[in-house]
């Protein structure tokens, strides 16, 4: 029997696999013709990145952490996924500033959302932007945080810095990109 309105239809879905971070389902679909088909997709709780612009507001501060699924270290601006349920998107992302550079901020402002890789997941990253930075003791997590750097990054040497692959990272990438028009946008105001 064909979708209601041609439309695609979710049927119902199933655990393959749990873990900590995210799970893995598959979920059955009836297309606009009354076929059903499967996918494969994880189920994540979601995330958040922050950007803590320093006080001369061209600065950045970022990390270089190894990332185990490429097997080297990467720099990318903090962030986290809400694996506080029910905890508010901007208190998860002040916690993840405190946690990861040891920062708390006077101002958070949401610089918007997006879907991380929506062929196969639902992971939905949220970027803010940190202004008025005040250094607090940093809340490390984890063996990969214990040897993670801190590095200042101007704004002006982003795009040098995606050029010869330095800065790779696509929710450093968007959350970037969005500080920067906001902050052009400030300037013309």
């Amino acid at each position: 029997m064909p979708s209601p309105e041609g439309e695609f239809r979710h049927i119902g879905e199933r655990t393959r696999f749990e873990g900590v971070f995210f799970k893995v389902v598959s979920a059955t679909f009836l297309d606009p013709h009354g076929f059903t088909f499967e996918r494969e997709i994880v189920r994540h709780p979601g995330a958040v990145c922050v950007v803590p612009l320093e006080d001369d507001g061209e600065s950045v501060l970022m990390l270089r952490q190894y990332r185990g699924a490429l097997d080297r270290h990467v720099l990318e601006l903090p962030a986290g996924k809400l694996d506080v349920p029910g905890e508010p998107k901007a208190r998860a992302a002040a916690r993840e500033l405190v946690e990861e550079v040891g920062r708390e901020s006077e101002h958070l402002t949401e610089l918007g959302h997006f879907y991380n890789s929506p062929g196969f997941t639902d992971e939905l990253t949220t970027c803010f932007l940190a202004e008025g930075l005040r250094a607090v003791q940093n809340d490390l997590q984890g063996v990969e945080e214990e040897h993670m750097t801190i590095e200042r990054i101007s704004l002006s040497a982003v795009d040098r810095l995606v050029a010869e692959g330095e800065l790779s990272d696509a929710k450093s990438l968007i959350a970037l990109g969005l500080t920067t028009k906001l902050l052009a946008a400030r300037h013309k105001a």
